[in-house]
């Protein structure tokens, strides 16, 4: 640990998808590093630092209206900084410090590791820093990572994307994709179990494609690395549940499947995208799959665990999306049958090509299929919900997933198959119920969003997770690899994690 912000609070604004929030671990683990300590809860920061997102609808509009707001706050605090980073300062670059010239730093998505040394430039020289990088300057995982959960843990396994929609800025904001070496993989998680971590989210824009940036050009590409990844995963003592997201249908091969269902820490869930169910409307979002090839693999995904449970992305009112082809994305939900759905409303993304197609779609006709498709999926959610009424679910107890808790004096937890379920929390206890305590319930009812569970719990197992909530820690994992390069698949020594206190 050095001292460059000894004594100083930070805070960390996180917008947008899983691998922001990831990031953000990251950069909290940096920050804390340089002798930062993270704000209390209601404590104005010395540091407050954005983690943007330029896939969202008005991204640009929502990060510097929230840094006006800073502004007052900035004239009352002699020393105190802002940061801008992720996808909308690597989009945006300069033009950050033009609309908000109070800002002191802007970082890019390839440079996370340059923030701390940029805050004391920009602090020495009295002028904001601004530093964007073309390429990765080192895999996220060579920076140390405080922690957002006693109980569940991100691990990034990729970077970028090598595919082109049409409707998405990624690859130009995360550039082309690189790949961890799957020893470092595996080191991060078994340090992320070492410290009591029960569950872990593997990440990548495109996780079955997994293993391109390190094949030997010399040979043909090995397909299955994304699957033996799966598998050593389950060879990791005391991991009790793996998921990942997402996959690409155009790469979905069988082998993922086989290890999904043989591998028994590897959750009964798959999230999918499918974004449009015509062939013509996919076609134009350059998706390289059509809606037969989806609607195969979820066949063999059911035929494999025919419990999955099978979530997905739909766009409604892409460019040029006629009623004919929003009927064949109805069609292909009918028979899909998700659990859930994220819908999402088209709408431009400067700089990708479909914000310059013709035939852009009124928002009054978009909102009207937007409704029509909400409709349908919340009931087919809520009769596939309805047929776990009065089977018995393992529960991972969580926090802050139930809104309405306090009020309902229920406590929430997530099935192996991520559903989300709310339970009352009395029955067969061993002591105070922790998030991070596994339980057993029946449920009782079903909702669209969630299932109940109010019977009496059945059991109740205290773990190592709940312990460290118990006491208000959260997990510090070290820097790990260099994230270049690949050695064989395989599970690697224990070795351990220094704790850090999420104060």
């Amino acid at each position: 640990m050095n001292d460059q912000g000894a004594g100083r609070s930070y805070e960390v604004r996180t917008y947008g998808c899983q691998m922001n929030v990831h990031d953000s671990e990251r950069l909290s683990g940096l920050l804390e590093d340089a002798g930062y300590r993270r704000a209390a809860p209601g404590e104005q920061a010395d540091l407050v630092v954005f983690n943007t997102c330029a896939v969202r609808e008005n991204a640009d509009n929502k990060l510097y209206g929230n840094l006006s707001h800073l502004v007052p706050v900035k004239e009352q605090r002699p020393g105190m900084q802002i940061a801008v980073g992720g996808c909308l300062a690597q989009k945006d670059r300069d033009t950050v410090v033009k609309k908000a010239p109070w800002v002191d730093v802007v970082f890019g998505t390839h440079n996370l590791g340059s923030l701390p040394a940029l805050l004391e430039r920009a602090r020495h020289n009295k002028r904001a820093e601004v530093e964007i990088l073309e390429s990765l300057e080192a895999f996220p995982s060579t920076l140390p990572a405080k922690r957002e959960s006693a109980y569940a843990g991100w691990v990034s396994i990729s970077v970028g994307c090598n595919n082109t929609c049409t409707f998405c800025i990624v690859p130009s904001l995360r550039g082309k994709e690189v790949d961890r070496r799957p020893g470092d993989i595996l080191a991060e998680v078994q340090a992320l179990v070492n410290e009591g971590v029960l569950e872990v989210t593997l990440l990548g824009q495109n996780v079955n494609s997994y293993g391109v940036s390190f094949a030997d050009p010399d040979e043909p590409r090995d397909r299955g690395a994304f699957a033996k990844l799966l598998r050593a995963c389950g060879g990791i003592e005391g991991l009790e549940r793996v998921r990942f997201t997402s996959p690409h249908p155009a790469e979905f091969t069988d082998d993922v499947i086989e290890a999904m269902a043989t591998t028994p820490n590897v959750c009964p869930q798959l999230h999918m995208p499918l974004q449009s169910g015509s062939d013509r409307v996919l076609k134009a979002m350059r998706r390289s799959y059509r809606s037969a090839k989806f609607l195969g693999i979820i066949e063999k995904v059911r035929a494999a665990m025919p419990h999955a449970a099978i979530t997905t992305d739909i766009i409604v009112g892409f460019p040029g999306e006629t009623e004919e082809d929003f009927q064949a994305t109805l069609d292909v939900v009918r028979q899909a049958r998700f659990t859930s759905a994220f819908t999402f409303q088209y709408s431009k993304r400067p700089g990708t090509p479909a914000a310059e197609m013709a035939d852009q779609i009124p928002k009054v006709v978009v909102q009207e299929r937007y409704n029509r498709l909400i409709a349908l999926q919340e009931e087919i959610t809520l009769e596939e919900n309805s047929k776990l009424v009065g089977t018995e679910v393992e529960l991972l107890v969580t926090t802050g997933d139930g809104r309405k808790d306090a009020e309902t004096a229920r406590m929430s937890g997530r099935a192996r198959d991520g559903r989300l379920v709310h339970f009352r929390p009395e029955g067969n206890l061993d002591g105070d119920l922790r998030p991070g305590d596994v339980i057993t319930v029946v449920v009782t009812d079903a909702a669209p969003h969630h299932l109940t569970a109010d019977d009496p719990i059945l059991t109740h197992r205290r773990t190592r997770a709940g312990d460290s909530f118990e006491r208000g820690v959260t997990p510090k994992t070290p820097p790990i690899g260099v994230g270049l390069g690949l050695p064989k698949v395989g599970v690697p020594a224990p070795m351990p994690a220094q704790m850090g206190c999420n104060a």
